[in-house]
Parts: structure tokens; C-alpha cells; sequence
């Protein structure tokens, strides 16, 4: 090719180049002119033919709840149903941008329509014409239930005056019934009714916003009109909860309620290091997907609304408590029969009768000695043994602040009577929750200091703000010397006691320790022959890492809190699975149980 023919080509190619810039940038005035310099006057023109203003809702979706691990325990999504006007449809008169006018027939919006929602237009006109054919003032057919945000958008910008919108929202949970008592559940506005629902709606909520603009006499959407303030979706809640662990403990305990015939159990994990609830299982439960399918009473969490006098539980903190002040050591002993009637006049018995023995404080807790513990209690005011019980939390809510949680009772210690000066003692006369007796263990665990509970980790808000919960700061409640030396002991209880074979985990060094409640009669005192019963259990002891607890109401089956130790080595069992923790590499120092 001759120089002078390339010259030429590329000339050719420039001023074509240049023409197209000319036109796309004509359009571009054009467009500005349209849109924003004269936007009033057209603006104006067009209001002329109606001055409507419209405003449509956008709606927000409410946040997801998630386990620890990020897997979603509750979800939501907003469908649309649109729906038709039949007496309003017809052709609509449509005035272009630069004043043509001219006709939008039904049939090019029912084809634009159909599109949209997957239909023909043949079939989107055969809605209305049914409806008009079976009532010819119809003013309402359905076009569709299950409309997408993006179909709902796209159907909006038709601004067709004869469709109207309806949201519908969705909550979904995956997992059905795990965790079901704890998440709660919402109605079918989606209000939220229960549990975590109810408790965080401030971070799952949305915030709805709208797009309003103004309509042509055709109904169509004025361009340049639109307004749009953007929907807020609701925030993500992390909660701390396994959710492979609470789904296993859930199917643990249903199962042990059934063999053990009792009316409801339940089991907890948290971490010692933390107060993280890494499980709060229960049965009977709920399943959030269809809570009216579930009793009344069986929808919210016994967990948190049960309160029990801890029993035997709690003679770990009397024994806490005396090492604390220095008044005995694991060696310390007294005289203790089965059956004694004090000074005082109170009389205390223990579960199973036996002649006077020299209990060491190990061997009272290994025998569960309640004559014991009311002689060792004896050595520390009943004022310094109230304190300690407040340090420990009875009385006090946990910071998880579950709804309807409830707080537990000590009566005032210028109130105790002959009894309730000893009964306090071996974990009677003063209630507590299932959560307070776990986190008064964790303490135990933690070397004496209690870290505030808590079923939250965080509110991520859409915006990607990570908000924590508030929590109380950890507490010291008794040193670490007092701490791990009661620890010592309850180990001593899980290897001498009479549920030894049944609670023992292979490989693995652990502490536990029963407590079996009377339960109160209606009319005073106790019901005769049923008990709550529950058992912890410290992991390992050696490097105390979790805190299980296991409880069961009214078994009868087995009637003590023995019913409990098959449930606590299944739970010990599938925690140390599940956080791969290593077993032991040290045993026990046996304790002597009696006096030498």
C-alpha cells in the first residue's frame, strides 16, 4: 500500500472517529438538558397531564444469627407478591422525553410483564381476563407470590398504576430445632416473639426506606423524578454458641430424658477461660420453623426461668469458701454420724445411713456428707458464708441477660434460722439457675476468678460495625491456691466416689460432682419421692479447660442424681472430641478420706 493510500485511510478513520464523538456528545447535552437543566420544565409539562407523586416502600431484610463458627442458624429473606387492579388496566397514554405522545398498549406491558416474571403475555392477560370474566368489577387478581427484590424493581419501573405490591417476609431456620429454645422465633409479620429474637432485636432489625417520584397521566415514572432513601438490612449476631456440639447435646439429652423417664433435661458447656456458653441444650424444645407444633411451656428455655435449690453442688463452694479463709485443709477432719441433731436444735441426716466417721473435707465432699459439711461449715460466720455465696453469683442474673432469666434467692443472713444456718451449708435453703451453678464452677476452674457468662459474641451491623456486648468485668472471688485445691477435690470425688466407673473418661483427668434438689410441694415443704437432679463435671482437671453440666427434672427411672452421670460422660466425652484436646499426661494425688 502507497504511502499516500494510508495517509488517506487513516483520515478517513479520524473524521469518522470525530463524527461519533459529535453525536454521542449531542446526545450527552441533550440528556444533561433533559435531566437537569429544563428537568423543572419537563418536570412540569408532564406533572401537568397528572401530578402524581408516588412512594414506594423499600424494605430491609432482618439479619442473620450465627454460631461461632459462622454457620447460620437463622436467616431471612423478602419475597413480593404483585397483584393486579383488572378494573384499571388498560392501554396507558405515554409522552416521550422530547413531548411525542404515543399509546402503550395492555398487550406491550403484559409482554414487558411476562418477561419479568417468567410468564407469556398471553398467560399475564389471562389473569385479568379471568378475573373480569368471573366479576366485572374485579379489583383484584394475583400475578404473583414469589417475586425477587430485583423482579419487584424491575415491575416497579414499569409504573404501571394498575400493579400493586405486598412484601413478604420470610425467617428461616436451617437447623430446625438446635438451639431452638435459645434463638426464639418471630410471627408471621415477622415480629420477634421469643428468645434471641426478642432479645437482639436492636441488631437484627431493619430499617425500611422508599423511592418516591413522580407519575406521567400514562402512569409512567417521569424520568429524572426518582428519589430514593436506601433500605438498612438488620445486623448479623454471632452468638458463641458450636453448633455441631449443641446439636449433639441436644439429641444426648433427649435421649437421656427418655431412658431415665424424666420430665425435661438439659446440659451446658462453657469455657472456662472465657464464660463462653458453647452449648446450651435442652428437651423438650422448639423448632423455631413451626414453634405452635411444640406446648406452650416447651417454647422458651428452662435453662434460664428453672430455679433449684443446687444441693450438693454447692458443697464445693462451702469447701471453697473454708479454704479461702484458711479455716481447714483438704486433711481437715470432723465427726460426723448419718443423723445429728445440733445444738441449735436443727437436725441434719445424709442419703444413706452410716456410723460416725472421721470425715477428712475430701472424704465429706466423696460422701456427699451433709452432717459433715454442716460441722465444717460451722468454722467460717454465716456472714462470711453468705458473702461468698453472693461472690459466687447466687442472687444475681447472669450477664447473658436472657429473657424471663431469672435471678435465684438467698434469704438475708439476718433472717437464717437454726436450719438455714446448716442448710446453706450442703446447698439448701437458697435457689439458683442452671447458668449461676455453671458459672460458679467456671470460677472454680479459673483459678478462682469468674468470668461473666455470655451467649453473644458480637452485632455486625450492615454497615460492618462489630459491636460488642457489654459485660461485666471479671471477678475475683476466691484465690488461686483456694481455687485449684477445690478442684483437687472434686477430682478425688470423681475417682473415689460410687459414680466413678460410670462418669470416668479414658485418658482424660476429671473433676464432678452431684447435687440432688428437693423439689417444693405446693402447699409447703417437699414433694415426697422426686428430686432435680445434676451433676458438673470439671476437663480436664489437670488443665481445666470446660465445665459440663447435666441436669434432670424428676427422673424416675433412677430417682438420685446418679441418673445424670451416663449424660455427663457422653458430654465430657464428645467436648474433648470436639475441641481436640489432649488427654492427660499426669494422674491424680489421692486424697485420704478419713482422718489417720
Amino acid at each position: 500500500m502507497h504511502a499516500k493510500t494510508r495517509r488517506s485511510a487513516r483520515r478517513r478513520t479520524a473524521v469518522a472517529g470525530a463524527a461519533v464523538v459529535v453525536i454521542v456528545a449531542g446526545f450527552a447535552v441533550r440528556l444533561v438538558d433533559i435531566q437537569v437543566v429544563n428537568a423543572q420544565e419537563h418536570l412540569d409539562n408532564r406533572a401537568a397531564y397528572s401530578g402524581l407523586t408516588s412512594t414506594q416502600t423499600l424494605y430491609g431484610t432482618r439479619g442473620s444469627v450465627t454460631d461461632t463458627n459462622g454457620t447460620v442458624l437463622a436467616s431471612s429473606t423478602v419475597r413480593y407478591s404483585a397483584q393486579f387492579d383488572p378494573k384499571l388496566v388498560t392501554d396507558i397514554e405515554h409522552t416521550d422525553d422530547d413531548g411525542e405522545k404515543r399509546t402503550v398498549t395492555w398487550e406491550e406491558s403484559s409482554e414487558d410483564i411476562g418477561a419479568i416474571v417468567g410468564r407469556s403475555g398471553d398467560e399475564v392477560r389471562a389473569i385479568v381476563a379471568d378475573a373480569l370474566a368471573d366479576d366485572p368489577e374485579s379489583r383484584y387478581a394475583v400475578l404473583s407470590r414469589d417475586l425477587s427484590t430485583q423482579q419487584y424493581r424491575d415491575l416497579l419501573a414499569l409504573g404501571l398504576p394498575y400493579l400493586s405490591f405486598e412484601p413478604l417476609q420470610s425467617r428461616a431456620y436451617p437447623y430446625g430445632a438446635v438451639a431452638g429454645n435459645l434463638l426464639g422465633f418471630v410471627d408471621t409479620d415477622g415480629e420477634p416473639l421469643a428468645g434471641l429474637e426478642a432479645a437482639d432485636d436492636s441488631c437484627l432489625q431493619a430499617e425500611d426506606g422508599s423511592l418516591s417520584y413522580q407519575q406521567g397521566s400514562d402512569g409512567l415514572i417521569i424520568p429524572g423524578t426518582e428519589t430514593t432513601e436506601p433500605a438498612v438490612d438488620g445486623g448479623t449476631l454471632q452468638l458463641t454458641l458450636d453448633a455441631d456440639l449443641q446439636w449433639y447435646m441436644q439429641q444426648m439429652i433427649a435421649e437421656e430424658v427418655a431412658n431415665q423417664k424424666a420430665q425435661a433435661g438439659a446440659v451446658m458447656v462453657v469455657e472456662v477461660a472465657t464464660g463462653a456458653v458453647r452449648a446450651a441444650a435442652e428437651y423438650p424444645t422448639v423448632d423455631p420453623n413451626d414453634p405452635s407444633a411444640s406446648d406452650e411451656d416447651d417454647r422458651g428455655s428452662r435453662i434460664f426461668s428453672t430455679t433449684f435449690e443446687p444441693g450438693s453442688t454447692f458443697k464445693a463452694i462451702t469447701a471453697a469458701t473454708l479454704l479461702d479463709q484458711g479455716a481447714v485443709t483438704p486433711e481437715s477432719s470432723v465427726t460426723a454420724s448419718s443423723n445429728e441433731t445440733f445444738p441449735n436444735g436443727a437436725s441434719v441426716g445424709d442419703s444413706f445411713a452410716h456410723p460416725a466417721y472421721d470425715y477428712t473435707l475430701t472424704g465429706a465432699l466423696i460422701d456427699s456428707s451433709n452432717v459433715a459439711l454442716s460441722k465444717f461449715g460451722e468454722l467460717v460466720p454465716d456472714e462470711t458464708r453468705a458473702e461468698y455465696l453472693e461472690r459466687f453469683g447466687v442472687g444475681t442474673a447472669t450477664d447473658i441477660g436472657f429473657p424471663g432469666e431469672e435471678s435465684g434467692y438467698l434469704i438475708p443472713v439476718d433472717q437464717w434460722d437454726n436450719q438455714t444456718h446448716y442448710a446453706t451449708t450442703f446447698g439448701q435453703a437458697f435457689t439458683t439457675t442452671m447458668p449461676q451453678v455453671v458459672n460458679a464452677y467456671q470460677t472454680l476452674a479459673n483459678g478462682g476468678v469468674r468470668e461473666p457468662l455470655h451467649l453473644v459474641e458480637s452485632c455486625t451491623a450492615a454497615d460492618g460495625t462489630v459491636i460488642e456486648p457489654e459485660l461485666s468485668d471479671p471477678v475475683r472471688v476466691v484465690g488461686e491456691e483456694a481455687a485449684d485445691t477445690t478442684i483437687q477435690l472434686l477430682e478425688n470425688v470423681a475417682t473415689q466416689g460410687t459414680l466413678a466407673d460410670q462418669v470416668a473418661v479414658d485418658g482424660y483427668r476429671i473433676a464432678t460432682k452431684t447435687g440432688t434438689a428437693q423439689k417444693p410441694a405446693a402447699g409447703g415443704g417437699y414433694k415426697a419421692g422426686v428430686y432435680y437432679t445434676s451433676i458438673l463435671g470439671v476437663v480436664p482437671a489437670d488443665d481445666p479447660q470446660y465445665v459440663v453440666m447435666v441436669t434432670l427434672d424428676e427422673p424416675t427411672r433412677v430417682t438420685s442424681s446418679a441418673a445424670t452421670a451416663p449424660a455427663l460422660q457422653k458430654a465430657m466425652t464428645q467436648v474433648l472430641k470436639n475441641y481436640r484436646v489432649m488427654p492427660s499426661e499426669t494422674t491424680e494425688e489421692p486424697l485420704p478420706k478419713f482422718a489417720e
